[in-house]
């Protein structure tokens, strides 16, 4: 469903991304994982069309190098930043409502749905976003991206920050989004979590794709563990 061939992206005279290249099928979970720096960020936003790029990034057999990133979102990219952007003078349900897309076909999601994921976020559904947690506005933002009704959903480091409780639930609402048909991209620092609910693991290191495989591949492969993923 996307495809990246030969991507190079850059800010201003520097050169991030070094011809990656990798794609996300129909309903897969694919980790991409790597430290600090190696691009990770920079890929999602790319494909967002919020960088400069060259190369070629096709969705569904459209290419969308060069639109602009809401284009890309009404194709059906769903995009959940590290920085939890939520309007901090908006209750719960308000940034919800200003997620919904309302289209021909009917929403595989439902307010009722956000608050089963996430009961906190029921409770504190007339509560002003800014006073949430962290934990809570990250809850709070992976929700509102999905009551748009993405195909696909590209999340960055979502549990950066967490407490373990709250990284178990991260995890079950990945584990939805398969059940329910959703690609996703998840770009994650913890190996553990990306192993746990991944079917494919992409590695990068200085804005290169360095691996490709199974998380049991990964398990198994100490020298990229080593090289690309510990500290």
């Amino acid at each position: 469903m996307l495809k990246l061939d030969n991507v190079h992206a850059f800010y201003g005279k520097s050169h991030v991304l070094h011809g990656v290249h990798f794609e996300v099928r129909d309903g897969e979970i694919v980790a991409l994982l790597g430290r600090n720096g190696s691009g990770r960020s920079t890929t999602v936003k790319t494909i967002m069309g919020m960088v400069d790029a060259t190369g070629s990034i096709v969705w569904r057999g459209q290419p969308v190098m060069g639109r602009k990133p809401f284009e890309i979102a009404h194709l059906g990219i769903g995009y959940v930043p590290e920085n939890r952007d939520i309007f901090p003078r908006l209750t719960v349900h308000q940034n919800l409502q200003l997620g919904e897309k309302r289209g021909k076909k009917a929403p595989r999601w439902s307010f009722d749905d956000m608050y089963r994921l996430f009961p906190r976020l029921k409770e504190r559904q007339h509560t002003e976003a800014g006073v949430l947690s962290g934990g809570e506005q990250q809850m709070l933002t992976l929700c509102r991206t999905l009551m748009g009704d993405p195909d696909l959903i590209m999340i960055d480091e979502p549990t950066e920050g967490l407490a373990p409780k709250i990284v178990e639930l991260v995890a079950e609402y990945l584990r939805e989004l398969k059940r329910r048909g959703i690609s996703v991209l998840l770009v994650e620092q913890k190996l553990t979590i990306a192993l746990e609910v991944a079917d494919r693991c992409l590695v990068m290191g200085h804005g290169q794709i360095v691996f490709e495989g199974t998380p049991a591949e990964l398990r198994a492969n100490a020298y990229i563990r080593k090289e690309w993923l510990e500290v």
